[in-house]
């Protein structure tokens, strides 16, 4: 699977310090991309989140299950930053894995995942915070959240307790789907389907730009960090086997070079013409030569039949408590 993809942060109008932070890395042939958003005291939030990053890009390990391994990485870099800070800072988190054509979510706080399919945006991730837990209740609308003046209490973070809750995703993914990733610095401020257009309608470098200089123009009132990623092609499997094809190569152009006969190999090759001139004669004379059967082979046609493609919706996985 071949996965690009680029970031980007910036520290807003009214902010002096950028808590925001974002990696990616290379792990066993798959993609792993993180963006936290850090909370604290002064330098706190920019410490918690850089160690967040950096802890779960260096403990994650896909192994047979992506799912439990960014759990794991997860909870290594909630007692990380605890230990550093024993709750007095803290920071969001939200990473997203590409892995044998499908994306592995994790997220703790209110940090988003967008998937982008032909245009059209969709939120994977659950926001961990006051305001989104009346949004899911149906108390309030999207629209009205963005204006709302308790949309940065989040209710879970990275390295505020000794223990954490991770929120799973898993996604099969399609040839030229878009995954955003994003701080609040950013989606707090853009709707949805400004969000999916911007990346539909620009190559990765201008979107991760138009993004960030969108979110600056409506006052950047936070740190603003996005990174985006585009599927640009899957690995092959069985399924994309739909015909069969049996190729023949010629032999060489040039025949070989001729023998010379043995004595017993000429004289047989006499006796071979003197009754093959026989067998003429003998059909000249009788004028009725017999028939003889034309044996032909007849011509298999061997048809693949195409394998039906089975779409599996996007699965959440239970998380548990540590």
């Amino acid at each position: 699977m071949r996965v690009r993809y680029n970031g980007r942060t910036d520290v807003g109008q009214r902010r002096e310090v950028n808590q925001d932070a974002f990696g990616s890395a290379e792990i066993d042939q798959g993609t792993l991309l993180v963006v936290c958003d850090g909370m604290g005291g002064h330098l706190a939030g920019e410490v918690a989140s850089k160690l967040a990053v950096e802890t779960i890009i260096e403990s994650f390990r896909p192994n047979s299950d992506p799912a439990e391994g960014l759990r794991q990485a997860f909870i290594a870099a909630n007692q990380r930053v605890y230990q550093e800070g024993r709750g007095t800072m803290g920071t969001t988190a939200v990473a997203a894995f590409f892995w044998h054509n499908t994306l592995y979510v994790a997220n703790v706080g209110d940090s988003r995942a967008y998937l982008v399919r032909e245009g059209q945006i969709r939120q994977l991730t659950h926001d961990h915070s006051l305001i989104g837990d009346q949004v899911a209740a149906g108390l309030l609308t999207a629209e009205q959240a963005r204006t709302s003046t308790i949309r940065n209490i989040i209710t879970r973070a990275i390295g505020h307790q000794s223990h954490v809750e991770v929120d799973l995703f898993r996604e099969p993914l399609l040839s030229g789907d878009t995954i955003v990733l994003s701080t609040d610095g950013m989606h707090g401020l853009l709707t949805d389907d400004e969000i999916a257009a911007i990346v539909s309608m620009h190559p990765l470098d201008v979107a991760t730009r138009r993004l960030v200089d969108e979110a600056n123009k409506r006052g950047g009132p936070d740190n603003i960090t996005v990174v985006v990623a585009q599927v640009d092609s899957l690995e092959p499997t069985v399924s994309d086997v739909s015909t069969g094809t049996v190729a023949v190569v010629a032999g060489p152009t040039t025949p070989p070079m001729a023998r010379p006969l043995s004595p017993i190999g000429l004289g047989g090759a006499v006796l071979v013409f003197v009754l093959l001139i026989s067998l003429a004669v003998s059909i000249l004379v009788n004028d009725k030569p017999s028939p003889v059967p034309l044996l032909s082979s007849p011509t298999i046609v061997v048809t693949a039949t195409p394998i039906p493609t089975i779409t599996v919706p996007a699965t959440i996985i239970p998380t548990e408590t540590r």
